[in-house]
């Protein structure tokens, strides 16, 4: 037996004096380097008592050593679980327990925060800055390169990431060694990805898109990254003469076309721009279109499955689509109450399935039974239609969730929050269309009788609650939420009422 995920994206690579990473301070770090150091993290994880199939969980900054502890976890055995840095300490806290985290991984600005936390959740808590510095790096620094790499099935798991839906908390998707190596290796050969490619890289690395699909095509192709630690306008225009491709979120493409030195003859020489994580208005296609001669590529992805369907490399990219199914991926638009198949052109849920398909939710059978049929196909959530060229079209969300600048929003956890604030008699959460966001959130407050809502405090409550990204952008009072016959909160009304709040 071999390990399939770390032969195919990584140990191929050992080394090799070949680029992988471009760092803003000008150093490259080879194929060779990388992977000298992933053996001995691999080395540091199994010192710490690790053993294949326990969970290593790190809420750390965006590195090359953050990507080295993915690499060793993965050439280890180990069940990778990225966190956002934004995350709180109570938020930290639930992921910890739930998963059953062996080992946490956390920056030493945070260190006295979350050591309680870990204590709590019966993890070790090591220490991995930014800058490369750390207990993890120290513990491993006189190991061996040498590795012997962990053996482990397509079917055994590689990685946890945290979902959820309206209501309840977040639930970890069961991520295996074949959803995450078939989805890289597709994407490669469909995006036309080679060893000479460098993608610009300025998405955050704890969440599918920049870590599970940017990073792994990159590693399948043999090609290498310049690595930004996050989108900053004049790092990302720096860097693009460098560059050959560029995945990101419409928030990094209004940015950029709203900079004069963003020009046609800056980018003229790419190859490849890609988008996804939210939806990308038209009105943004056709400028970038406009401005530079290139048309962007839009994907469809979820964290269940990662890539599920993507615009052709070859022929019309059509604005306001994500594209046709992935090879190997089957994509359907079903009745919702009957799961039948719609005709084309009609409204229905989206499911899909393949190998891409994740294996279910950690020690959630029941939920995951409710989302995954037994055919295989995965209830997504998403409501869409497909056009009569066999475009898919994503209309909405029937569990209303809020996508904003790439990460995902429940408006449940927020509701809560609101709820609880003094005055508030209940609240409604929802995202509206934001021209640099995609989406953005909207808290709509209904006052107790009498009492009066003091807005400042409702959002000083918010940001010490829940990460800043999750925070709305727009606090509205209203005397009562629009509801259907049976006292629902008809959400719908409210976007269309506030579908402009941000135009």
């Amino acid at each position: 037996m071999s390990n399939p995920l770390f032969d195919r994206l990584f140990a191929r690579h050992a080394g090799q004096p070949t680029p992988f990473l471009h760092l803003p301070d000008g150093r490259t770090l080879t194929h060779a380097g990388f992977l000298a150091t992933t053996a001995r993290f691999a080395h540091a994880l199994a010192a710490n008592g690790l053993s294949p199939g326990d969970r290593v969980a790190a809420q750390t900054a965006k590195s090359p050593e953050t990507l080295t502890l993915y690499a060793a976890c993965v050439q280890a055995g180990l069940i990778y679980l990225p966190l956002n840095p934004a995350y709180t300490a109570d938020e930290v806290s639930y992921f910890l327990e739930n998963s059953g985290a062996r080992l946490f991984v956390c920056d030493d600005g945070n260190k006295d925060a979350l050591t309680p936390v870990s204590k709590a959740a019966g993890a070790t808590l090591l220490t991995l800055n930014g800058d490369g510095s750390g207990t993890l790096p120290e513990c491993a620094a006189s190991l061996s390169e040498i590795f012997d790499t962990v053996e482990r099935a397509p079917d055994d798991l590689a990685a946890f990431l945290y979902t959820s839906g309206t209501t309840g908390r977040p639930k970890a998707a069961m991520l295996t060694q074949e959803n995450l190596l078939s989805n890289a290796v597709t994407l490669t050969d469909h995006w036309r990805f080679t060893a000479e490619d460098v993608l610009l890289h300025a998405l955050p690395i704890f969440h599918t898109h920049g870590l599970f699909v940017a990073t792994n095509v990159t590693l399948a192709a043999g090609g290498s990254m310049s690595l930004l630690p996050k989108f900053d306008l004049d790092a990302v225009i720096g860097a693009l003469s460098g560059a050959t491709a560029m995945m990101g979120v419409p928030t990094f493409y209004t940015r950029l076309l709203d900079d004069p030195r963003f020009t046609r003859d800056l980018v003229g020489h790419m190859r490849l721009f890609i988008s996804g994580s939210a939806p990308l208005l038209a009105e943004t296609h056709n400028r970038f279109e406009d401005r530079t001669g290139h048309r962007i590529l839009e994907r469809y992805g979820m964290t269940e499955t990662n890539m599920n369907t993507s615009n052709p490399y070859d022929g019309e990219r059509r604005a306001g689509t994500v594209g046709f199914p992935l090879p190997g991926v089957d994509v359907k638009v079903t009745q919702p109450t009957t799961g039948e198949t719609v005709a084309d052109g009609t409204v229905g849920q989206i499911e899909v399935r393949g190998p891409n398909v994740f294996k279910g939710y950690w020690q959630m059978p029941d939920k995951t039974r409710e989302e995954l049929r037994p055919d295989g196909f995965f209830i997504t959530g998403d409501l869409g239609k497909i056009d009569e060229d066999g475009y898919l079209h994503i209309v909405g969300r029937n569990k209303d969730l809020v996508i904003s600048g790439g990460f995902n929003i429940y408006p449940k956890e927020i509701e809560t929050v609101l709820d609880a604030q003094p005055g508030v008699l209940e609240s409604a959460v929802i995202g509206a269309p934001h021209a640099d966001l995609g989406e953005a959130v909207i808290g709509v407050l209904v006052p107790e009788q009498g009492a009066t809502v003091n807005v400042d405090e409702i959002n000083d409550a918010l940001a010490k609650a829940v990460a800043r990204f999750k925070c709305p952008r727009k606090l509205i009072i209203v005397e009562a939420l629009p509801r259907n016959a049976m006292g629902k909160v008809q959400k719908n009304v409210l976007r269309d009422q506030y579908r402009d709040a941000f135009s």
